[in-house]
């Protein structure tokens, strides 16, 4: 079955259909390059300036978190790193709050995406419906076996495109929506790791100059 053919069968129904799976289609592509650099970087950027942050080289883990700051990683810790000498609890708060700010960026497209899930199978069925309501107002009851009948028959089976496109579309969308997803999961659970590391290595610190600085008795 052509393109044309398969839209005349689906009826009026596959056009929207049409620019649902096209959209599926770019916003996966956007979310796939999005993770790839993510996956490809992050994690050895963050390594690094843990290490270099263990050392006491503030300035050249921020250097490296400077270069790398489209990673969501790198911004996170930029945020506290940046303030001027906080205490334990703006570093952590600073630290969290950067990290929440981030999560619209790590969850990006995930409504539309279940929003094409959702509606692309119920598009499909309205078209299944609207062409059983055409294929059956067409018959004569009195030319039942004739060659309306023939006609109803193939126009049922057409009629059922539209319910297989949207399914299509929705299966597709769902696949890659749940792969993203199962990828932001990881990305939070990283975030409360290395989280965790920075702010712990952040209090060791700030407790050290503490004591360097205490006055004697």
């Amino acid at each position: 079955m052509g393109i044309n053919n398969l839209f005349n069968a689906g009826g009026i129904v596959m056009w929207p259909l049409f620019g649902f799976s096209v959209l599926a289609v770019a916003l996966t592509i956007e979310r796939i390059r999005f993770w790839v650099r993510i996956n490809n970087r992050q994690t050895s950027v963050i390594r690094d300036v843990l290490k270099l942050y263990r050392l006491n080289n503030v300035v050249g883990a921020m250097d490296k978190l400077k270069k790398n700051a489209d990673l969501p990683l790198a911004r996170i810790f930029l945020a506290p790193l940046e303030l001027e000498e906080p205490n334990p609890e703006e570093f952590r708060l600073a630290l969290e709050s950067e990290a929440q700010a981030e999560i619209p960026l790590l969850k990006r497209f995930q409504n539309i995406f279940e929003t094409i899930i959702g509606l692309a199978p119920l598009l499909g069925l309205l078209g299944t419906v609207l062409g059983l309501i055409a294929s059956f107002a067409s018959l004569n009851i009195g030319d039942v076996g004739g060659t309306k009948t023939a006609d109803v028959t193939a126009g049922i089976s057409e009629a059922l495109v539209s319910t297989a496109t949207g399914l299509v579309v929705a299966i597709f969308t769902l696949l890659f929506a749940n792969s993203f997803r199962g990828l932001y999961m990881r990305q939070i659970a990283l975030i409360q790791e290395y989280g965790g590391q920075l702010e712990l290595l952040y209090r060791r610190r700030y407790e050290r100059g503490e004591k360097d600085y205490a006055p004697t008795r």
